[in-house]
């Protein structure tokens, strides 16, 4: 497969073909596995890129510590490995950060965005708790078991499981520490996402695909935003988890292609 030829090596899949390309950025501490099947499925209509970033999966690991900014970097760098003229983001969770950072970049070359099962509202108390609690070297362990017995919570999918406990579970003190260091510091930055969204000028269409929280005020309260903002969109899945991508790879890939072309 191939690789970035950067300070860091970043490995990344290349399926497919078609432009704009997929550009499909995974969560701190998981390998690109976290899309589970999307990149396959969504490579019967187009190219797709799907990346590790520094530290996770089968790219390099650094010997400096790194944060938000080294995963634009990465992002970068895959983009201009690729050769890809126009690539459209797919985040999962906190990598939307990245998505919004590439858009301020690189201008025309990222004419869409699309996240992936994102926290867009202001984050409630219990959820600042957490990402704080993650940089905290007596916390962050707990913090991580609460956050999986959350994410697998009336899941019965062994796949998402061993996902979860397994590779997520591999991940140690350094990079969930770093994760929390790294998520924390995007929200004092930029705020909570639908505010920092609306920092990109000028707009730019984007599509929120999530199955989590189900409640109908979540979904109301993005369809409000989304009346007073046109270039916004969401559509909720039908599945049980946070991680849509391991139930419902179809359903994902059709709303995703129908969203690129429209």
């Amino acid at each position: 497969m191939p690789e970035t030829m950067s300070a860091v090596r970043i490995y990344y899949e290349d399926l497919g073909q078609g432009d704009p390309a997929l550009l499909m950025l995974p969560a701190w501490c998981m390998s690109h596995a976290g899309f589970a099947t999307l990149p396959q499925t969504c490579a019967a209509n187009r190219r797709v890129l799907a990346l590790d970033w520094r530290g996770h999966g089968q790219s390099a690991s650094p010997s400096e510590d790194f944060g938000a900014e080294g995963l634009v970097e990465d992002a970068l760098a895959v983009i201009a490995a690729s050769g890809a003229k126009t690539v459209i983001p797919v985040t999962l969770s906190h990598a939307g950060w990245v998505g919004i950072e590439l858009r301020q970049r690189l201008g025309d070359r990222i004419p869409k965005l699309i996240h992936l099962d994102w926290l867009v509202l202001p984050p409630p108390p219990e959820y600042v708790a957490f990402v704080s609690g993650l940089t905290e070297a007596d916390k962050w362990e707990s913090v991580r078991a609460t956050l999986f017995d959350i994410w697998l919570e009336g899941i019965d999918d062994p796949t998402l499981t061993e996902f979860v406990r397994g590779e997520m579970g591999a991940y140690g003190a350094d990079m969930w520490m770093r994760s929390g260091r790294g998520i924390g510091g995007c929200y004092q930055a930029g705020g909570y996402p639908l505010n920092a969204m609306m920092t990109i000028d000028p707009p730019v269409p984007i599509l929120h695909l999530y199955a989590q929280p189900a409640t109908e005020d979540y979904l109301a309260a993005q369809k409000a935003f989304a009346h007073a903002h046109p270039w916004y969109h969401v559509h909720r899945l039908q599945a049980k988890s946070h991680f849509p991508t391991f139930e419902v790879p179809e359903e994902m890939a059709r709303v995703i292609e129908d969203f690129v072309e429209s």
